[in-house]
């Protein structure tokens, strides 16, 4: 019975001995195979990278604002009886918006025109007497007073009246209107914005370290999404100080604004002329894989694997930014001339990946675009 079971102990240590080189063999085939995989290439656009002189520029994000704008609000209550513009044209400084009712006050003017009149006789029958020294100079003085008051409330009346006849401040582009026929206006109420149009003004921030570069006539392009190139302005005021929070300055650029393009309110990319111009290496925007940690770019090159093979890989290459011009963007440092760089699929590459590249559809590479919906 003991010897029965010392075989049959001895048979099952075998087997299992067996078993275990077995699957030992089949791990390290597996960890082997593993390790010479190549994950299959990336199809990928490249650029050959190219140096161009780039005019040295500061680039801005700013905003139109008008170089004049108001409000036109009611002055004095009353009620809208006539309204004497179009929302959206164009109105010159003086003319007539809105007349609020007046019919109180032209009444209180004929009243008090009255008492001026009589209280002006008056005056010259007191000048007769007191010639004559019938009366007083203190009664002749009083019928003076009266007169001159008389005068006076003409005037106020009058001012009033004048006040509710709401006119254009200066010359503009007019709104649109916040009032209607028969509408009771308190005073402030608001009327119609307007807008002086031509020239308007661009205000964006650069950095402290900046303002040294930018001097007043310098000139300044700005260039909005959808919208065809605006005519150049020029740098007409800087701030006097550098705001505590971002260690950013105001800068304040004059655009003659011919065409009226521009228009208060509007989002705009500011782009300032910075002296001589410098060689900068010029990529596609859609090259450069953006991190905390830095910028990069992909350079294809001949790549040497594990097993000693070569094959068509990449090697990421940290870069330094310069401006940007259109669909391009300037790479200061980290290419050179002549090298081939990956231009579109950035997002799915690793340091070493296998590419494959395919040029037959290219992004978009061109300093002056043109949207299709522009």
């Amino acid at each position: 019975m003991k010897k029965r079971m010392f075989f049959m102990l001895l048979g099952m240590a075998v087997f299992l001995g067996a078993l275990y080189a077995v699957k030992m063999r089949q791990i390290k085939s597996a960890s082997a195979q593993g390790a010479s995989f190549q994950p299959p290439p990336e199809a990928v656009t490249t650029v050959v990278a190219r140096q161009e002189v780039w005019p040295a520029s500061l680039h801005a994000i700013g905003t139109v604002v008008a170089s004049q704008g108001v409000m036109v609000s009611a002055d004095l209550p009353g009620i809208v009886e006539k309204i004497s513009f179009a929302s959206g044209r164009t109105a010159r400084a003086g003319e007539v918006l809105v007349v609020l009712d007046t019919s109180q006050e032209r009444a209180q003017l004929a009243a008090a025109e009255s008492q001026r009149d009589l209280a002006k006789l008056s005056l010259e029958r007191m000048r007769g007497l007191s010639q004559q020294g019938i009366i007083s100079q203190s009664d002749f003085d009083r019928a003076a007073a009266e007169a001159r008051q008389g005068d006076a409330r003409v005037g106020e009346i009058r001012a009033t009246i004048e006040r509710k006849v709401i006119r254009a401040p200066f010359s503009g582009v007019l709104g649109i209107r916040k009032v209607n026929l028969g509408q009771y206006l308190s005073g402030g109420d608001p009327v119609v914005p307007l807008q002086s149009l031509r020239p308007v003004y661009v205000n964006f921030s650069v950095p402290q370290q900046e303002v040294g570069s930018l001097q007043l006539g310098t000139e300044v392009r700005v260039t909005a999404q959808g919208q065809a190139p605006f005519e150049p302005g020029r740098i007409t005021a800087v701030d006097a100080v550098v705001n505590e929070a971002t260690r950013n300055i105001q800068v304040q650029a004059t655009f003659a604004n011919g065409d009226g393009r521009l228009r208060p309110g509007m989002f705009v990319e500011a782009q300032a002329s910075q002296g001589e111009s410098t060689p900068v290496i010029s990529l596609p925007a859609s090259a450069v894989s953006y991190a905390p940690f830095g910028d990069s770019v992909f350079i294809v090159e001949n790549v040497k694997g594990p097993d000693g093979k070569s094959y068509r890989g990449v090697r990421q290459q940290f870069v330094k930014l310069g401006g940007a011009r259109g669909d391009q963007i300037a790479v200061v440092s980290g290419v050179k001339p002549g090298e081939e760089v990956v231009s579109s699929g950035v997002f799915k590459l690793r340091n070493g990946a296998a590419v494959q590249v395919n040029n037959k559809v290219q992004p978009e590479n061109s300093a002056e675009p043109r949207p299709e919906d522009s």
